[in-house]
C-alpha cells in the first residue's frame, strides 16, 4: 500500500503492478472486444510489439500482421510484448488486402487511420460494431490501395509541425476511444 496526501486527507491505495488473477484458460474464455487491429507493413518490430501489449490491454478480437510486419516468432516481439504473443489472438497476412478483405466477407466494417484531405476527426464519429481499423507504416502511412478498400478514414487531428505520431501512440488513442463507445452501446 501507499500512502498519498491530499491536501489535510490521507488515502491508502494499492498499486496494481501485477498480472491478472485469473489462468490463462480462464482469460481465454472471456468475451473479447469486437475491434480488429490490422498492422499495414510496419517496419519497427518494437512497436509492433506495443501494440501486442495494447491489443491485450483493449481485449481485442484480433491483431492482424500484414505484409512485413514482424509476426511471431520474432525475439524483438518478445521482448517488448510482455509476453503477451501467447494470449493475444494474431494472425499474419501476406498482404494488408486480404486481411481487409476476410474481414468485408464476414460483413465487418473496415476502416483505416490515415490523415488525408477526407479525414474524420477519430473522436467525431461513431463506429460500427464490430469494426476493424487499418494502422500504416511509420513513414508512408496506409497504403493507397487499401485505403481504398477501407469504408471511412479517420485521423489524430496533428496541431504540430509533423504530420503524424507513434503508430503505437495512434493505436491507443484510437483503440480506447473505440472500446469507449462499444462499453457506453451496451451498457
Amino acid at each position: 500500500m501507499g500512502r498519498q496526501k491530499k491536501g489535510d486527507i490521507e488515502t491508502n491505495y494499492e498499486i496494481r503492478s501485477f498480472d491478472a488473477s485469473v489462468t490463462l484458460e480462464q482469460y481465454a474464455a472471456k468475451p473479447k472486444n469486437p475491434l480488429y487491429i490490422i498492422l499495414d507493413n510496419l517496419r519497427s518490430a518494437f512497436n509492433v510489439g506495443s501494440i501486442f501489449r495494447l491489443a491485450d490491454a483493449l481485449r481485442v478480437e484480433g491483431l492482424f500482421l500484414c505484409g512485413y510486419t514482424a509476426h511471431p516468432p520474432h525475439i524483438k516481439l518478445e521482448k517488448t510484448s510482455l509476453g503477451t504473443i501467447d494470449y493475444v489472438p494474431w494472425r499474419h497476412f501476406g498482404e494488408t488486402a486480404e486481411a481487409v478483405d476476410y474481414l468485408k466477407r464476414r460483413q465487418i466494417s473496415v476502416w483505416a487511420s490515415e490523415t488525408t484531405s477526407v479525414s474524420k476527426p477519430f473522436d467525431a464519429v461513431t463506429y460500427p460494431v464490430p469494426v476493424g481499423v487499418v494502422f500504416g507504416n511509420e513513414a508512408l502511412g496506409v497504403s493507397r490501395d487499401v485505403l481504398d478498400m477501407c469504408d471511412d478514414i479517420i485521423e489524430l487531428p496533428m496541431h504540430g509541425f509533423k504530420n503524424s505520431v507513434n503508430v503505437a501512440a495512434s493505436v491507443a488513442v484510437i483503440g480506447y476511444k473505440i472500446i469507449e463507445q462499444i462499453k457506453t452501446k451496451a451498457a
